[in-house]
């Protein structure tokens, strides 16, 4: 047992999960780290910019190792982003991945934009009304069951 050299072998497995770390990591991304790995990468997702269409078909050919519904679900966090859809809703043109200007923004696509930031934040005007009047049901049957504590307490006392 002790003519095992016992220094080789941690070696094989030390290398190996190095190799297999590396080969499924473009697979194992998640939409968001792309997204940060593409804001710092490119100056189009840095800023803001509105994307050219076709933007998926430009990152396909600089990173072919990009797993589709991963960049996929990473535009949809991008494009969907209150910071992109205010640009947006003000654009006139639209940007490659470098960030030189391209086709123009259609005034379809900016109605898009302001439709969806208003029904963004009705929803939240919404939510925040929900949350008021619930804080205020909550406070009033507070009150209530105080004042009925102390009917109840008062009315003790005289028997």
């Amino acid at each position: 047992m002790k003519s095992m050299n016992t220094s080789l072998t941690p070696q094989p497995p030390a290398t190996e999960p190095a190799t297999a770390a590396s080969a499924p990591a473009p697979a194992a991304q998640t939409p968001r780290s792309l997204l940060k790995h593409l804001q710092t990468q490119f100056p189009a997702f840095r800023d803001f910019l509105p994307l050219s269409i076709g933007i998926d078909k430009q990152l396909l050919a600089v990173m072919p190792e990009l797993d589709r519904k991963t960049m996929r679900t990473a535009l949809g966090i991008h494009t969907g982003s209150l910071r992109y859809l205010k640009v947006m809703e003000k654009a006139k043109v639209r940007h490659d991945l470098d960030g030189t200007p391209g086709a123009e923004v259609t005034d379809t696509h900016r109605a898009h934009a302001t439709q969806v930031l208003q029904e963004r934040f009705k929803k939240e005007a919404d939510r925040k009304k929900a949350e008021r009047e619930a804080k205020a049901a909550e406070e009033a049957a507070r009150v209530h069951a105080d004042k009925l504590n102390q009917l109840a307490a008062k009315f003790a006392k005289k028997s």
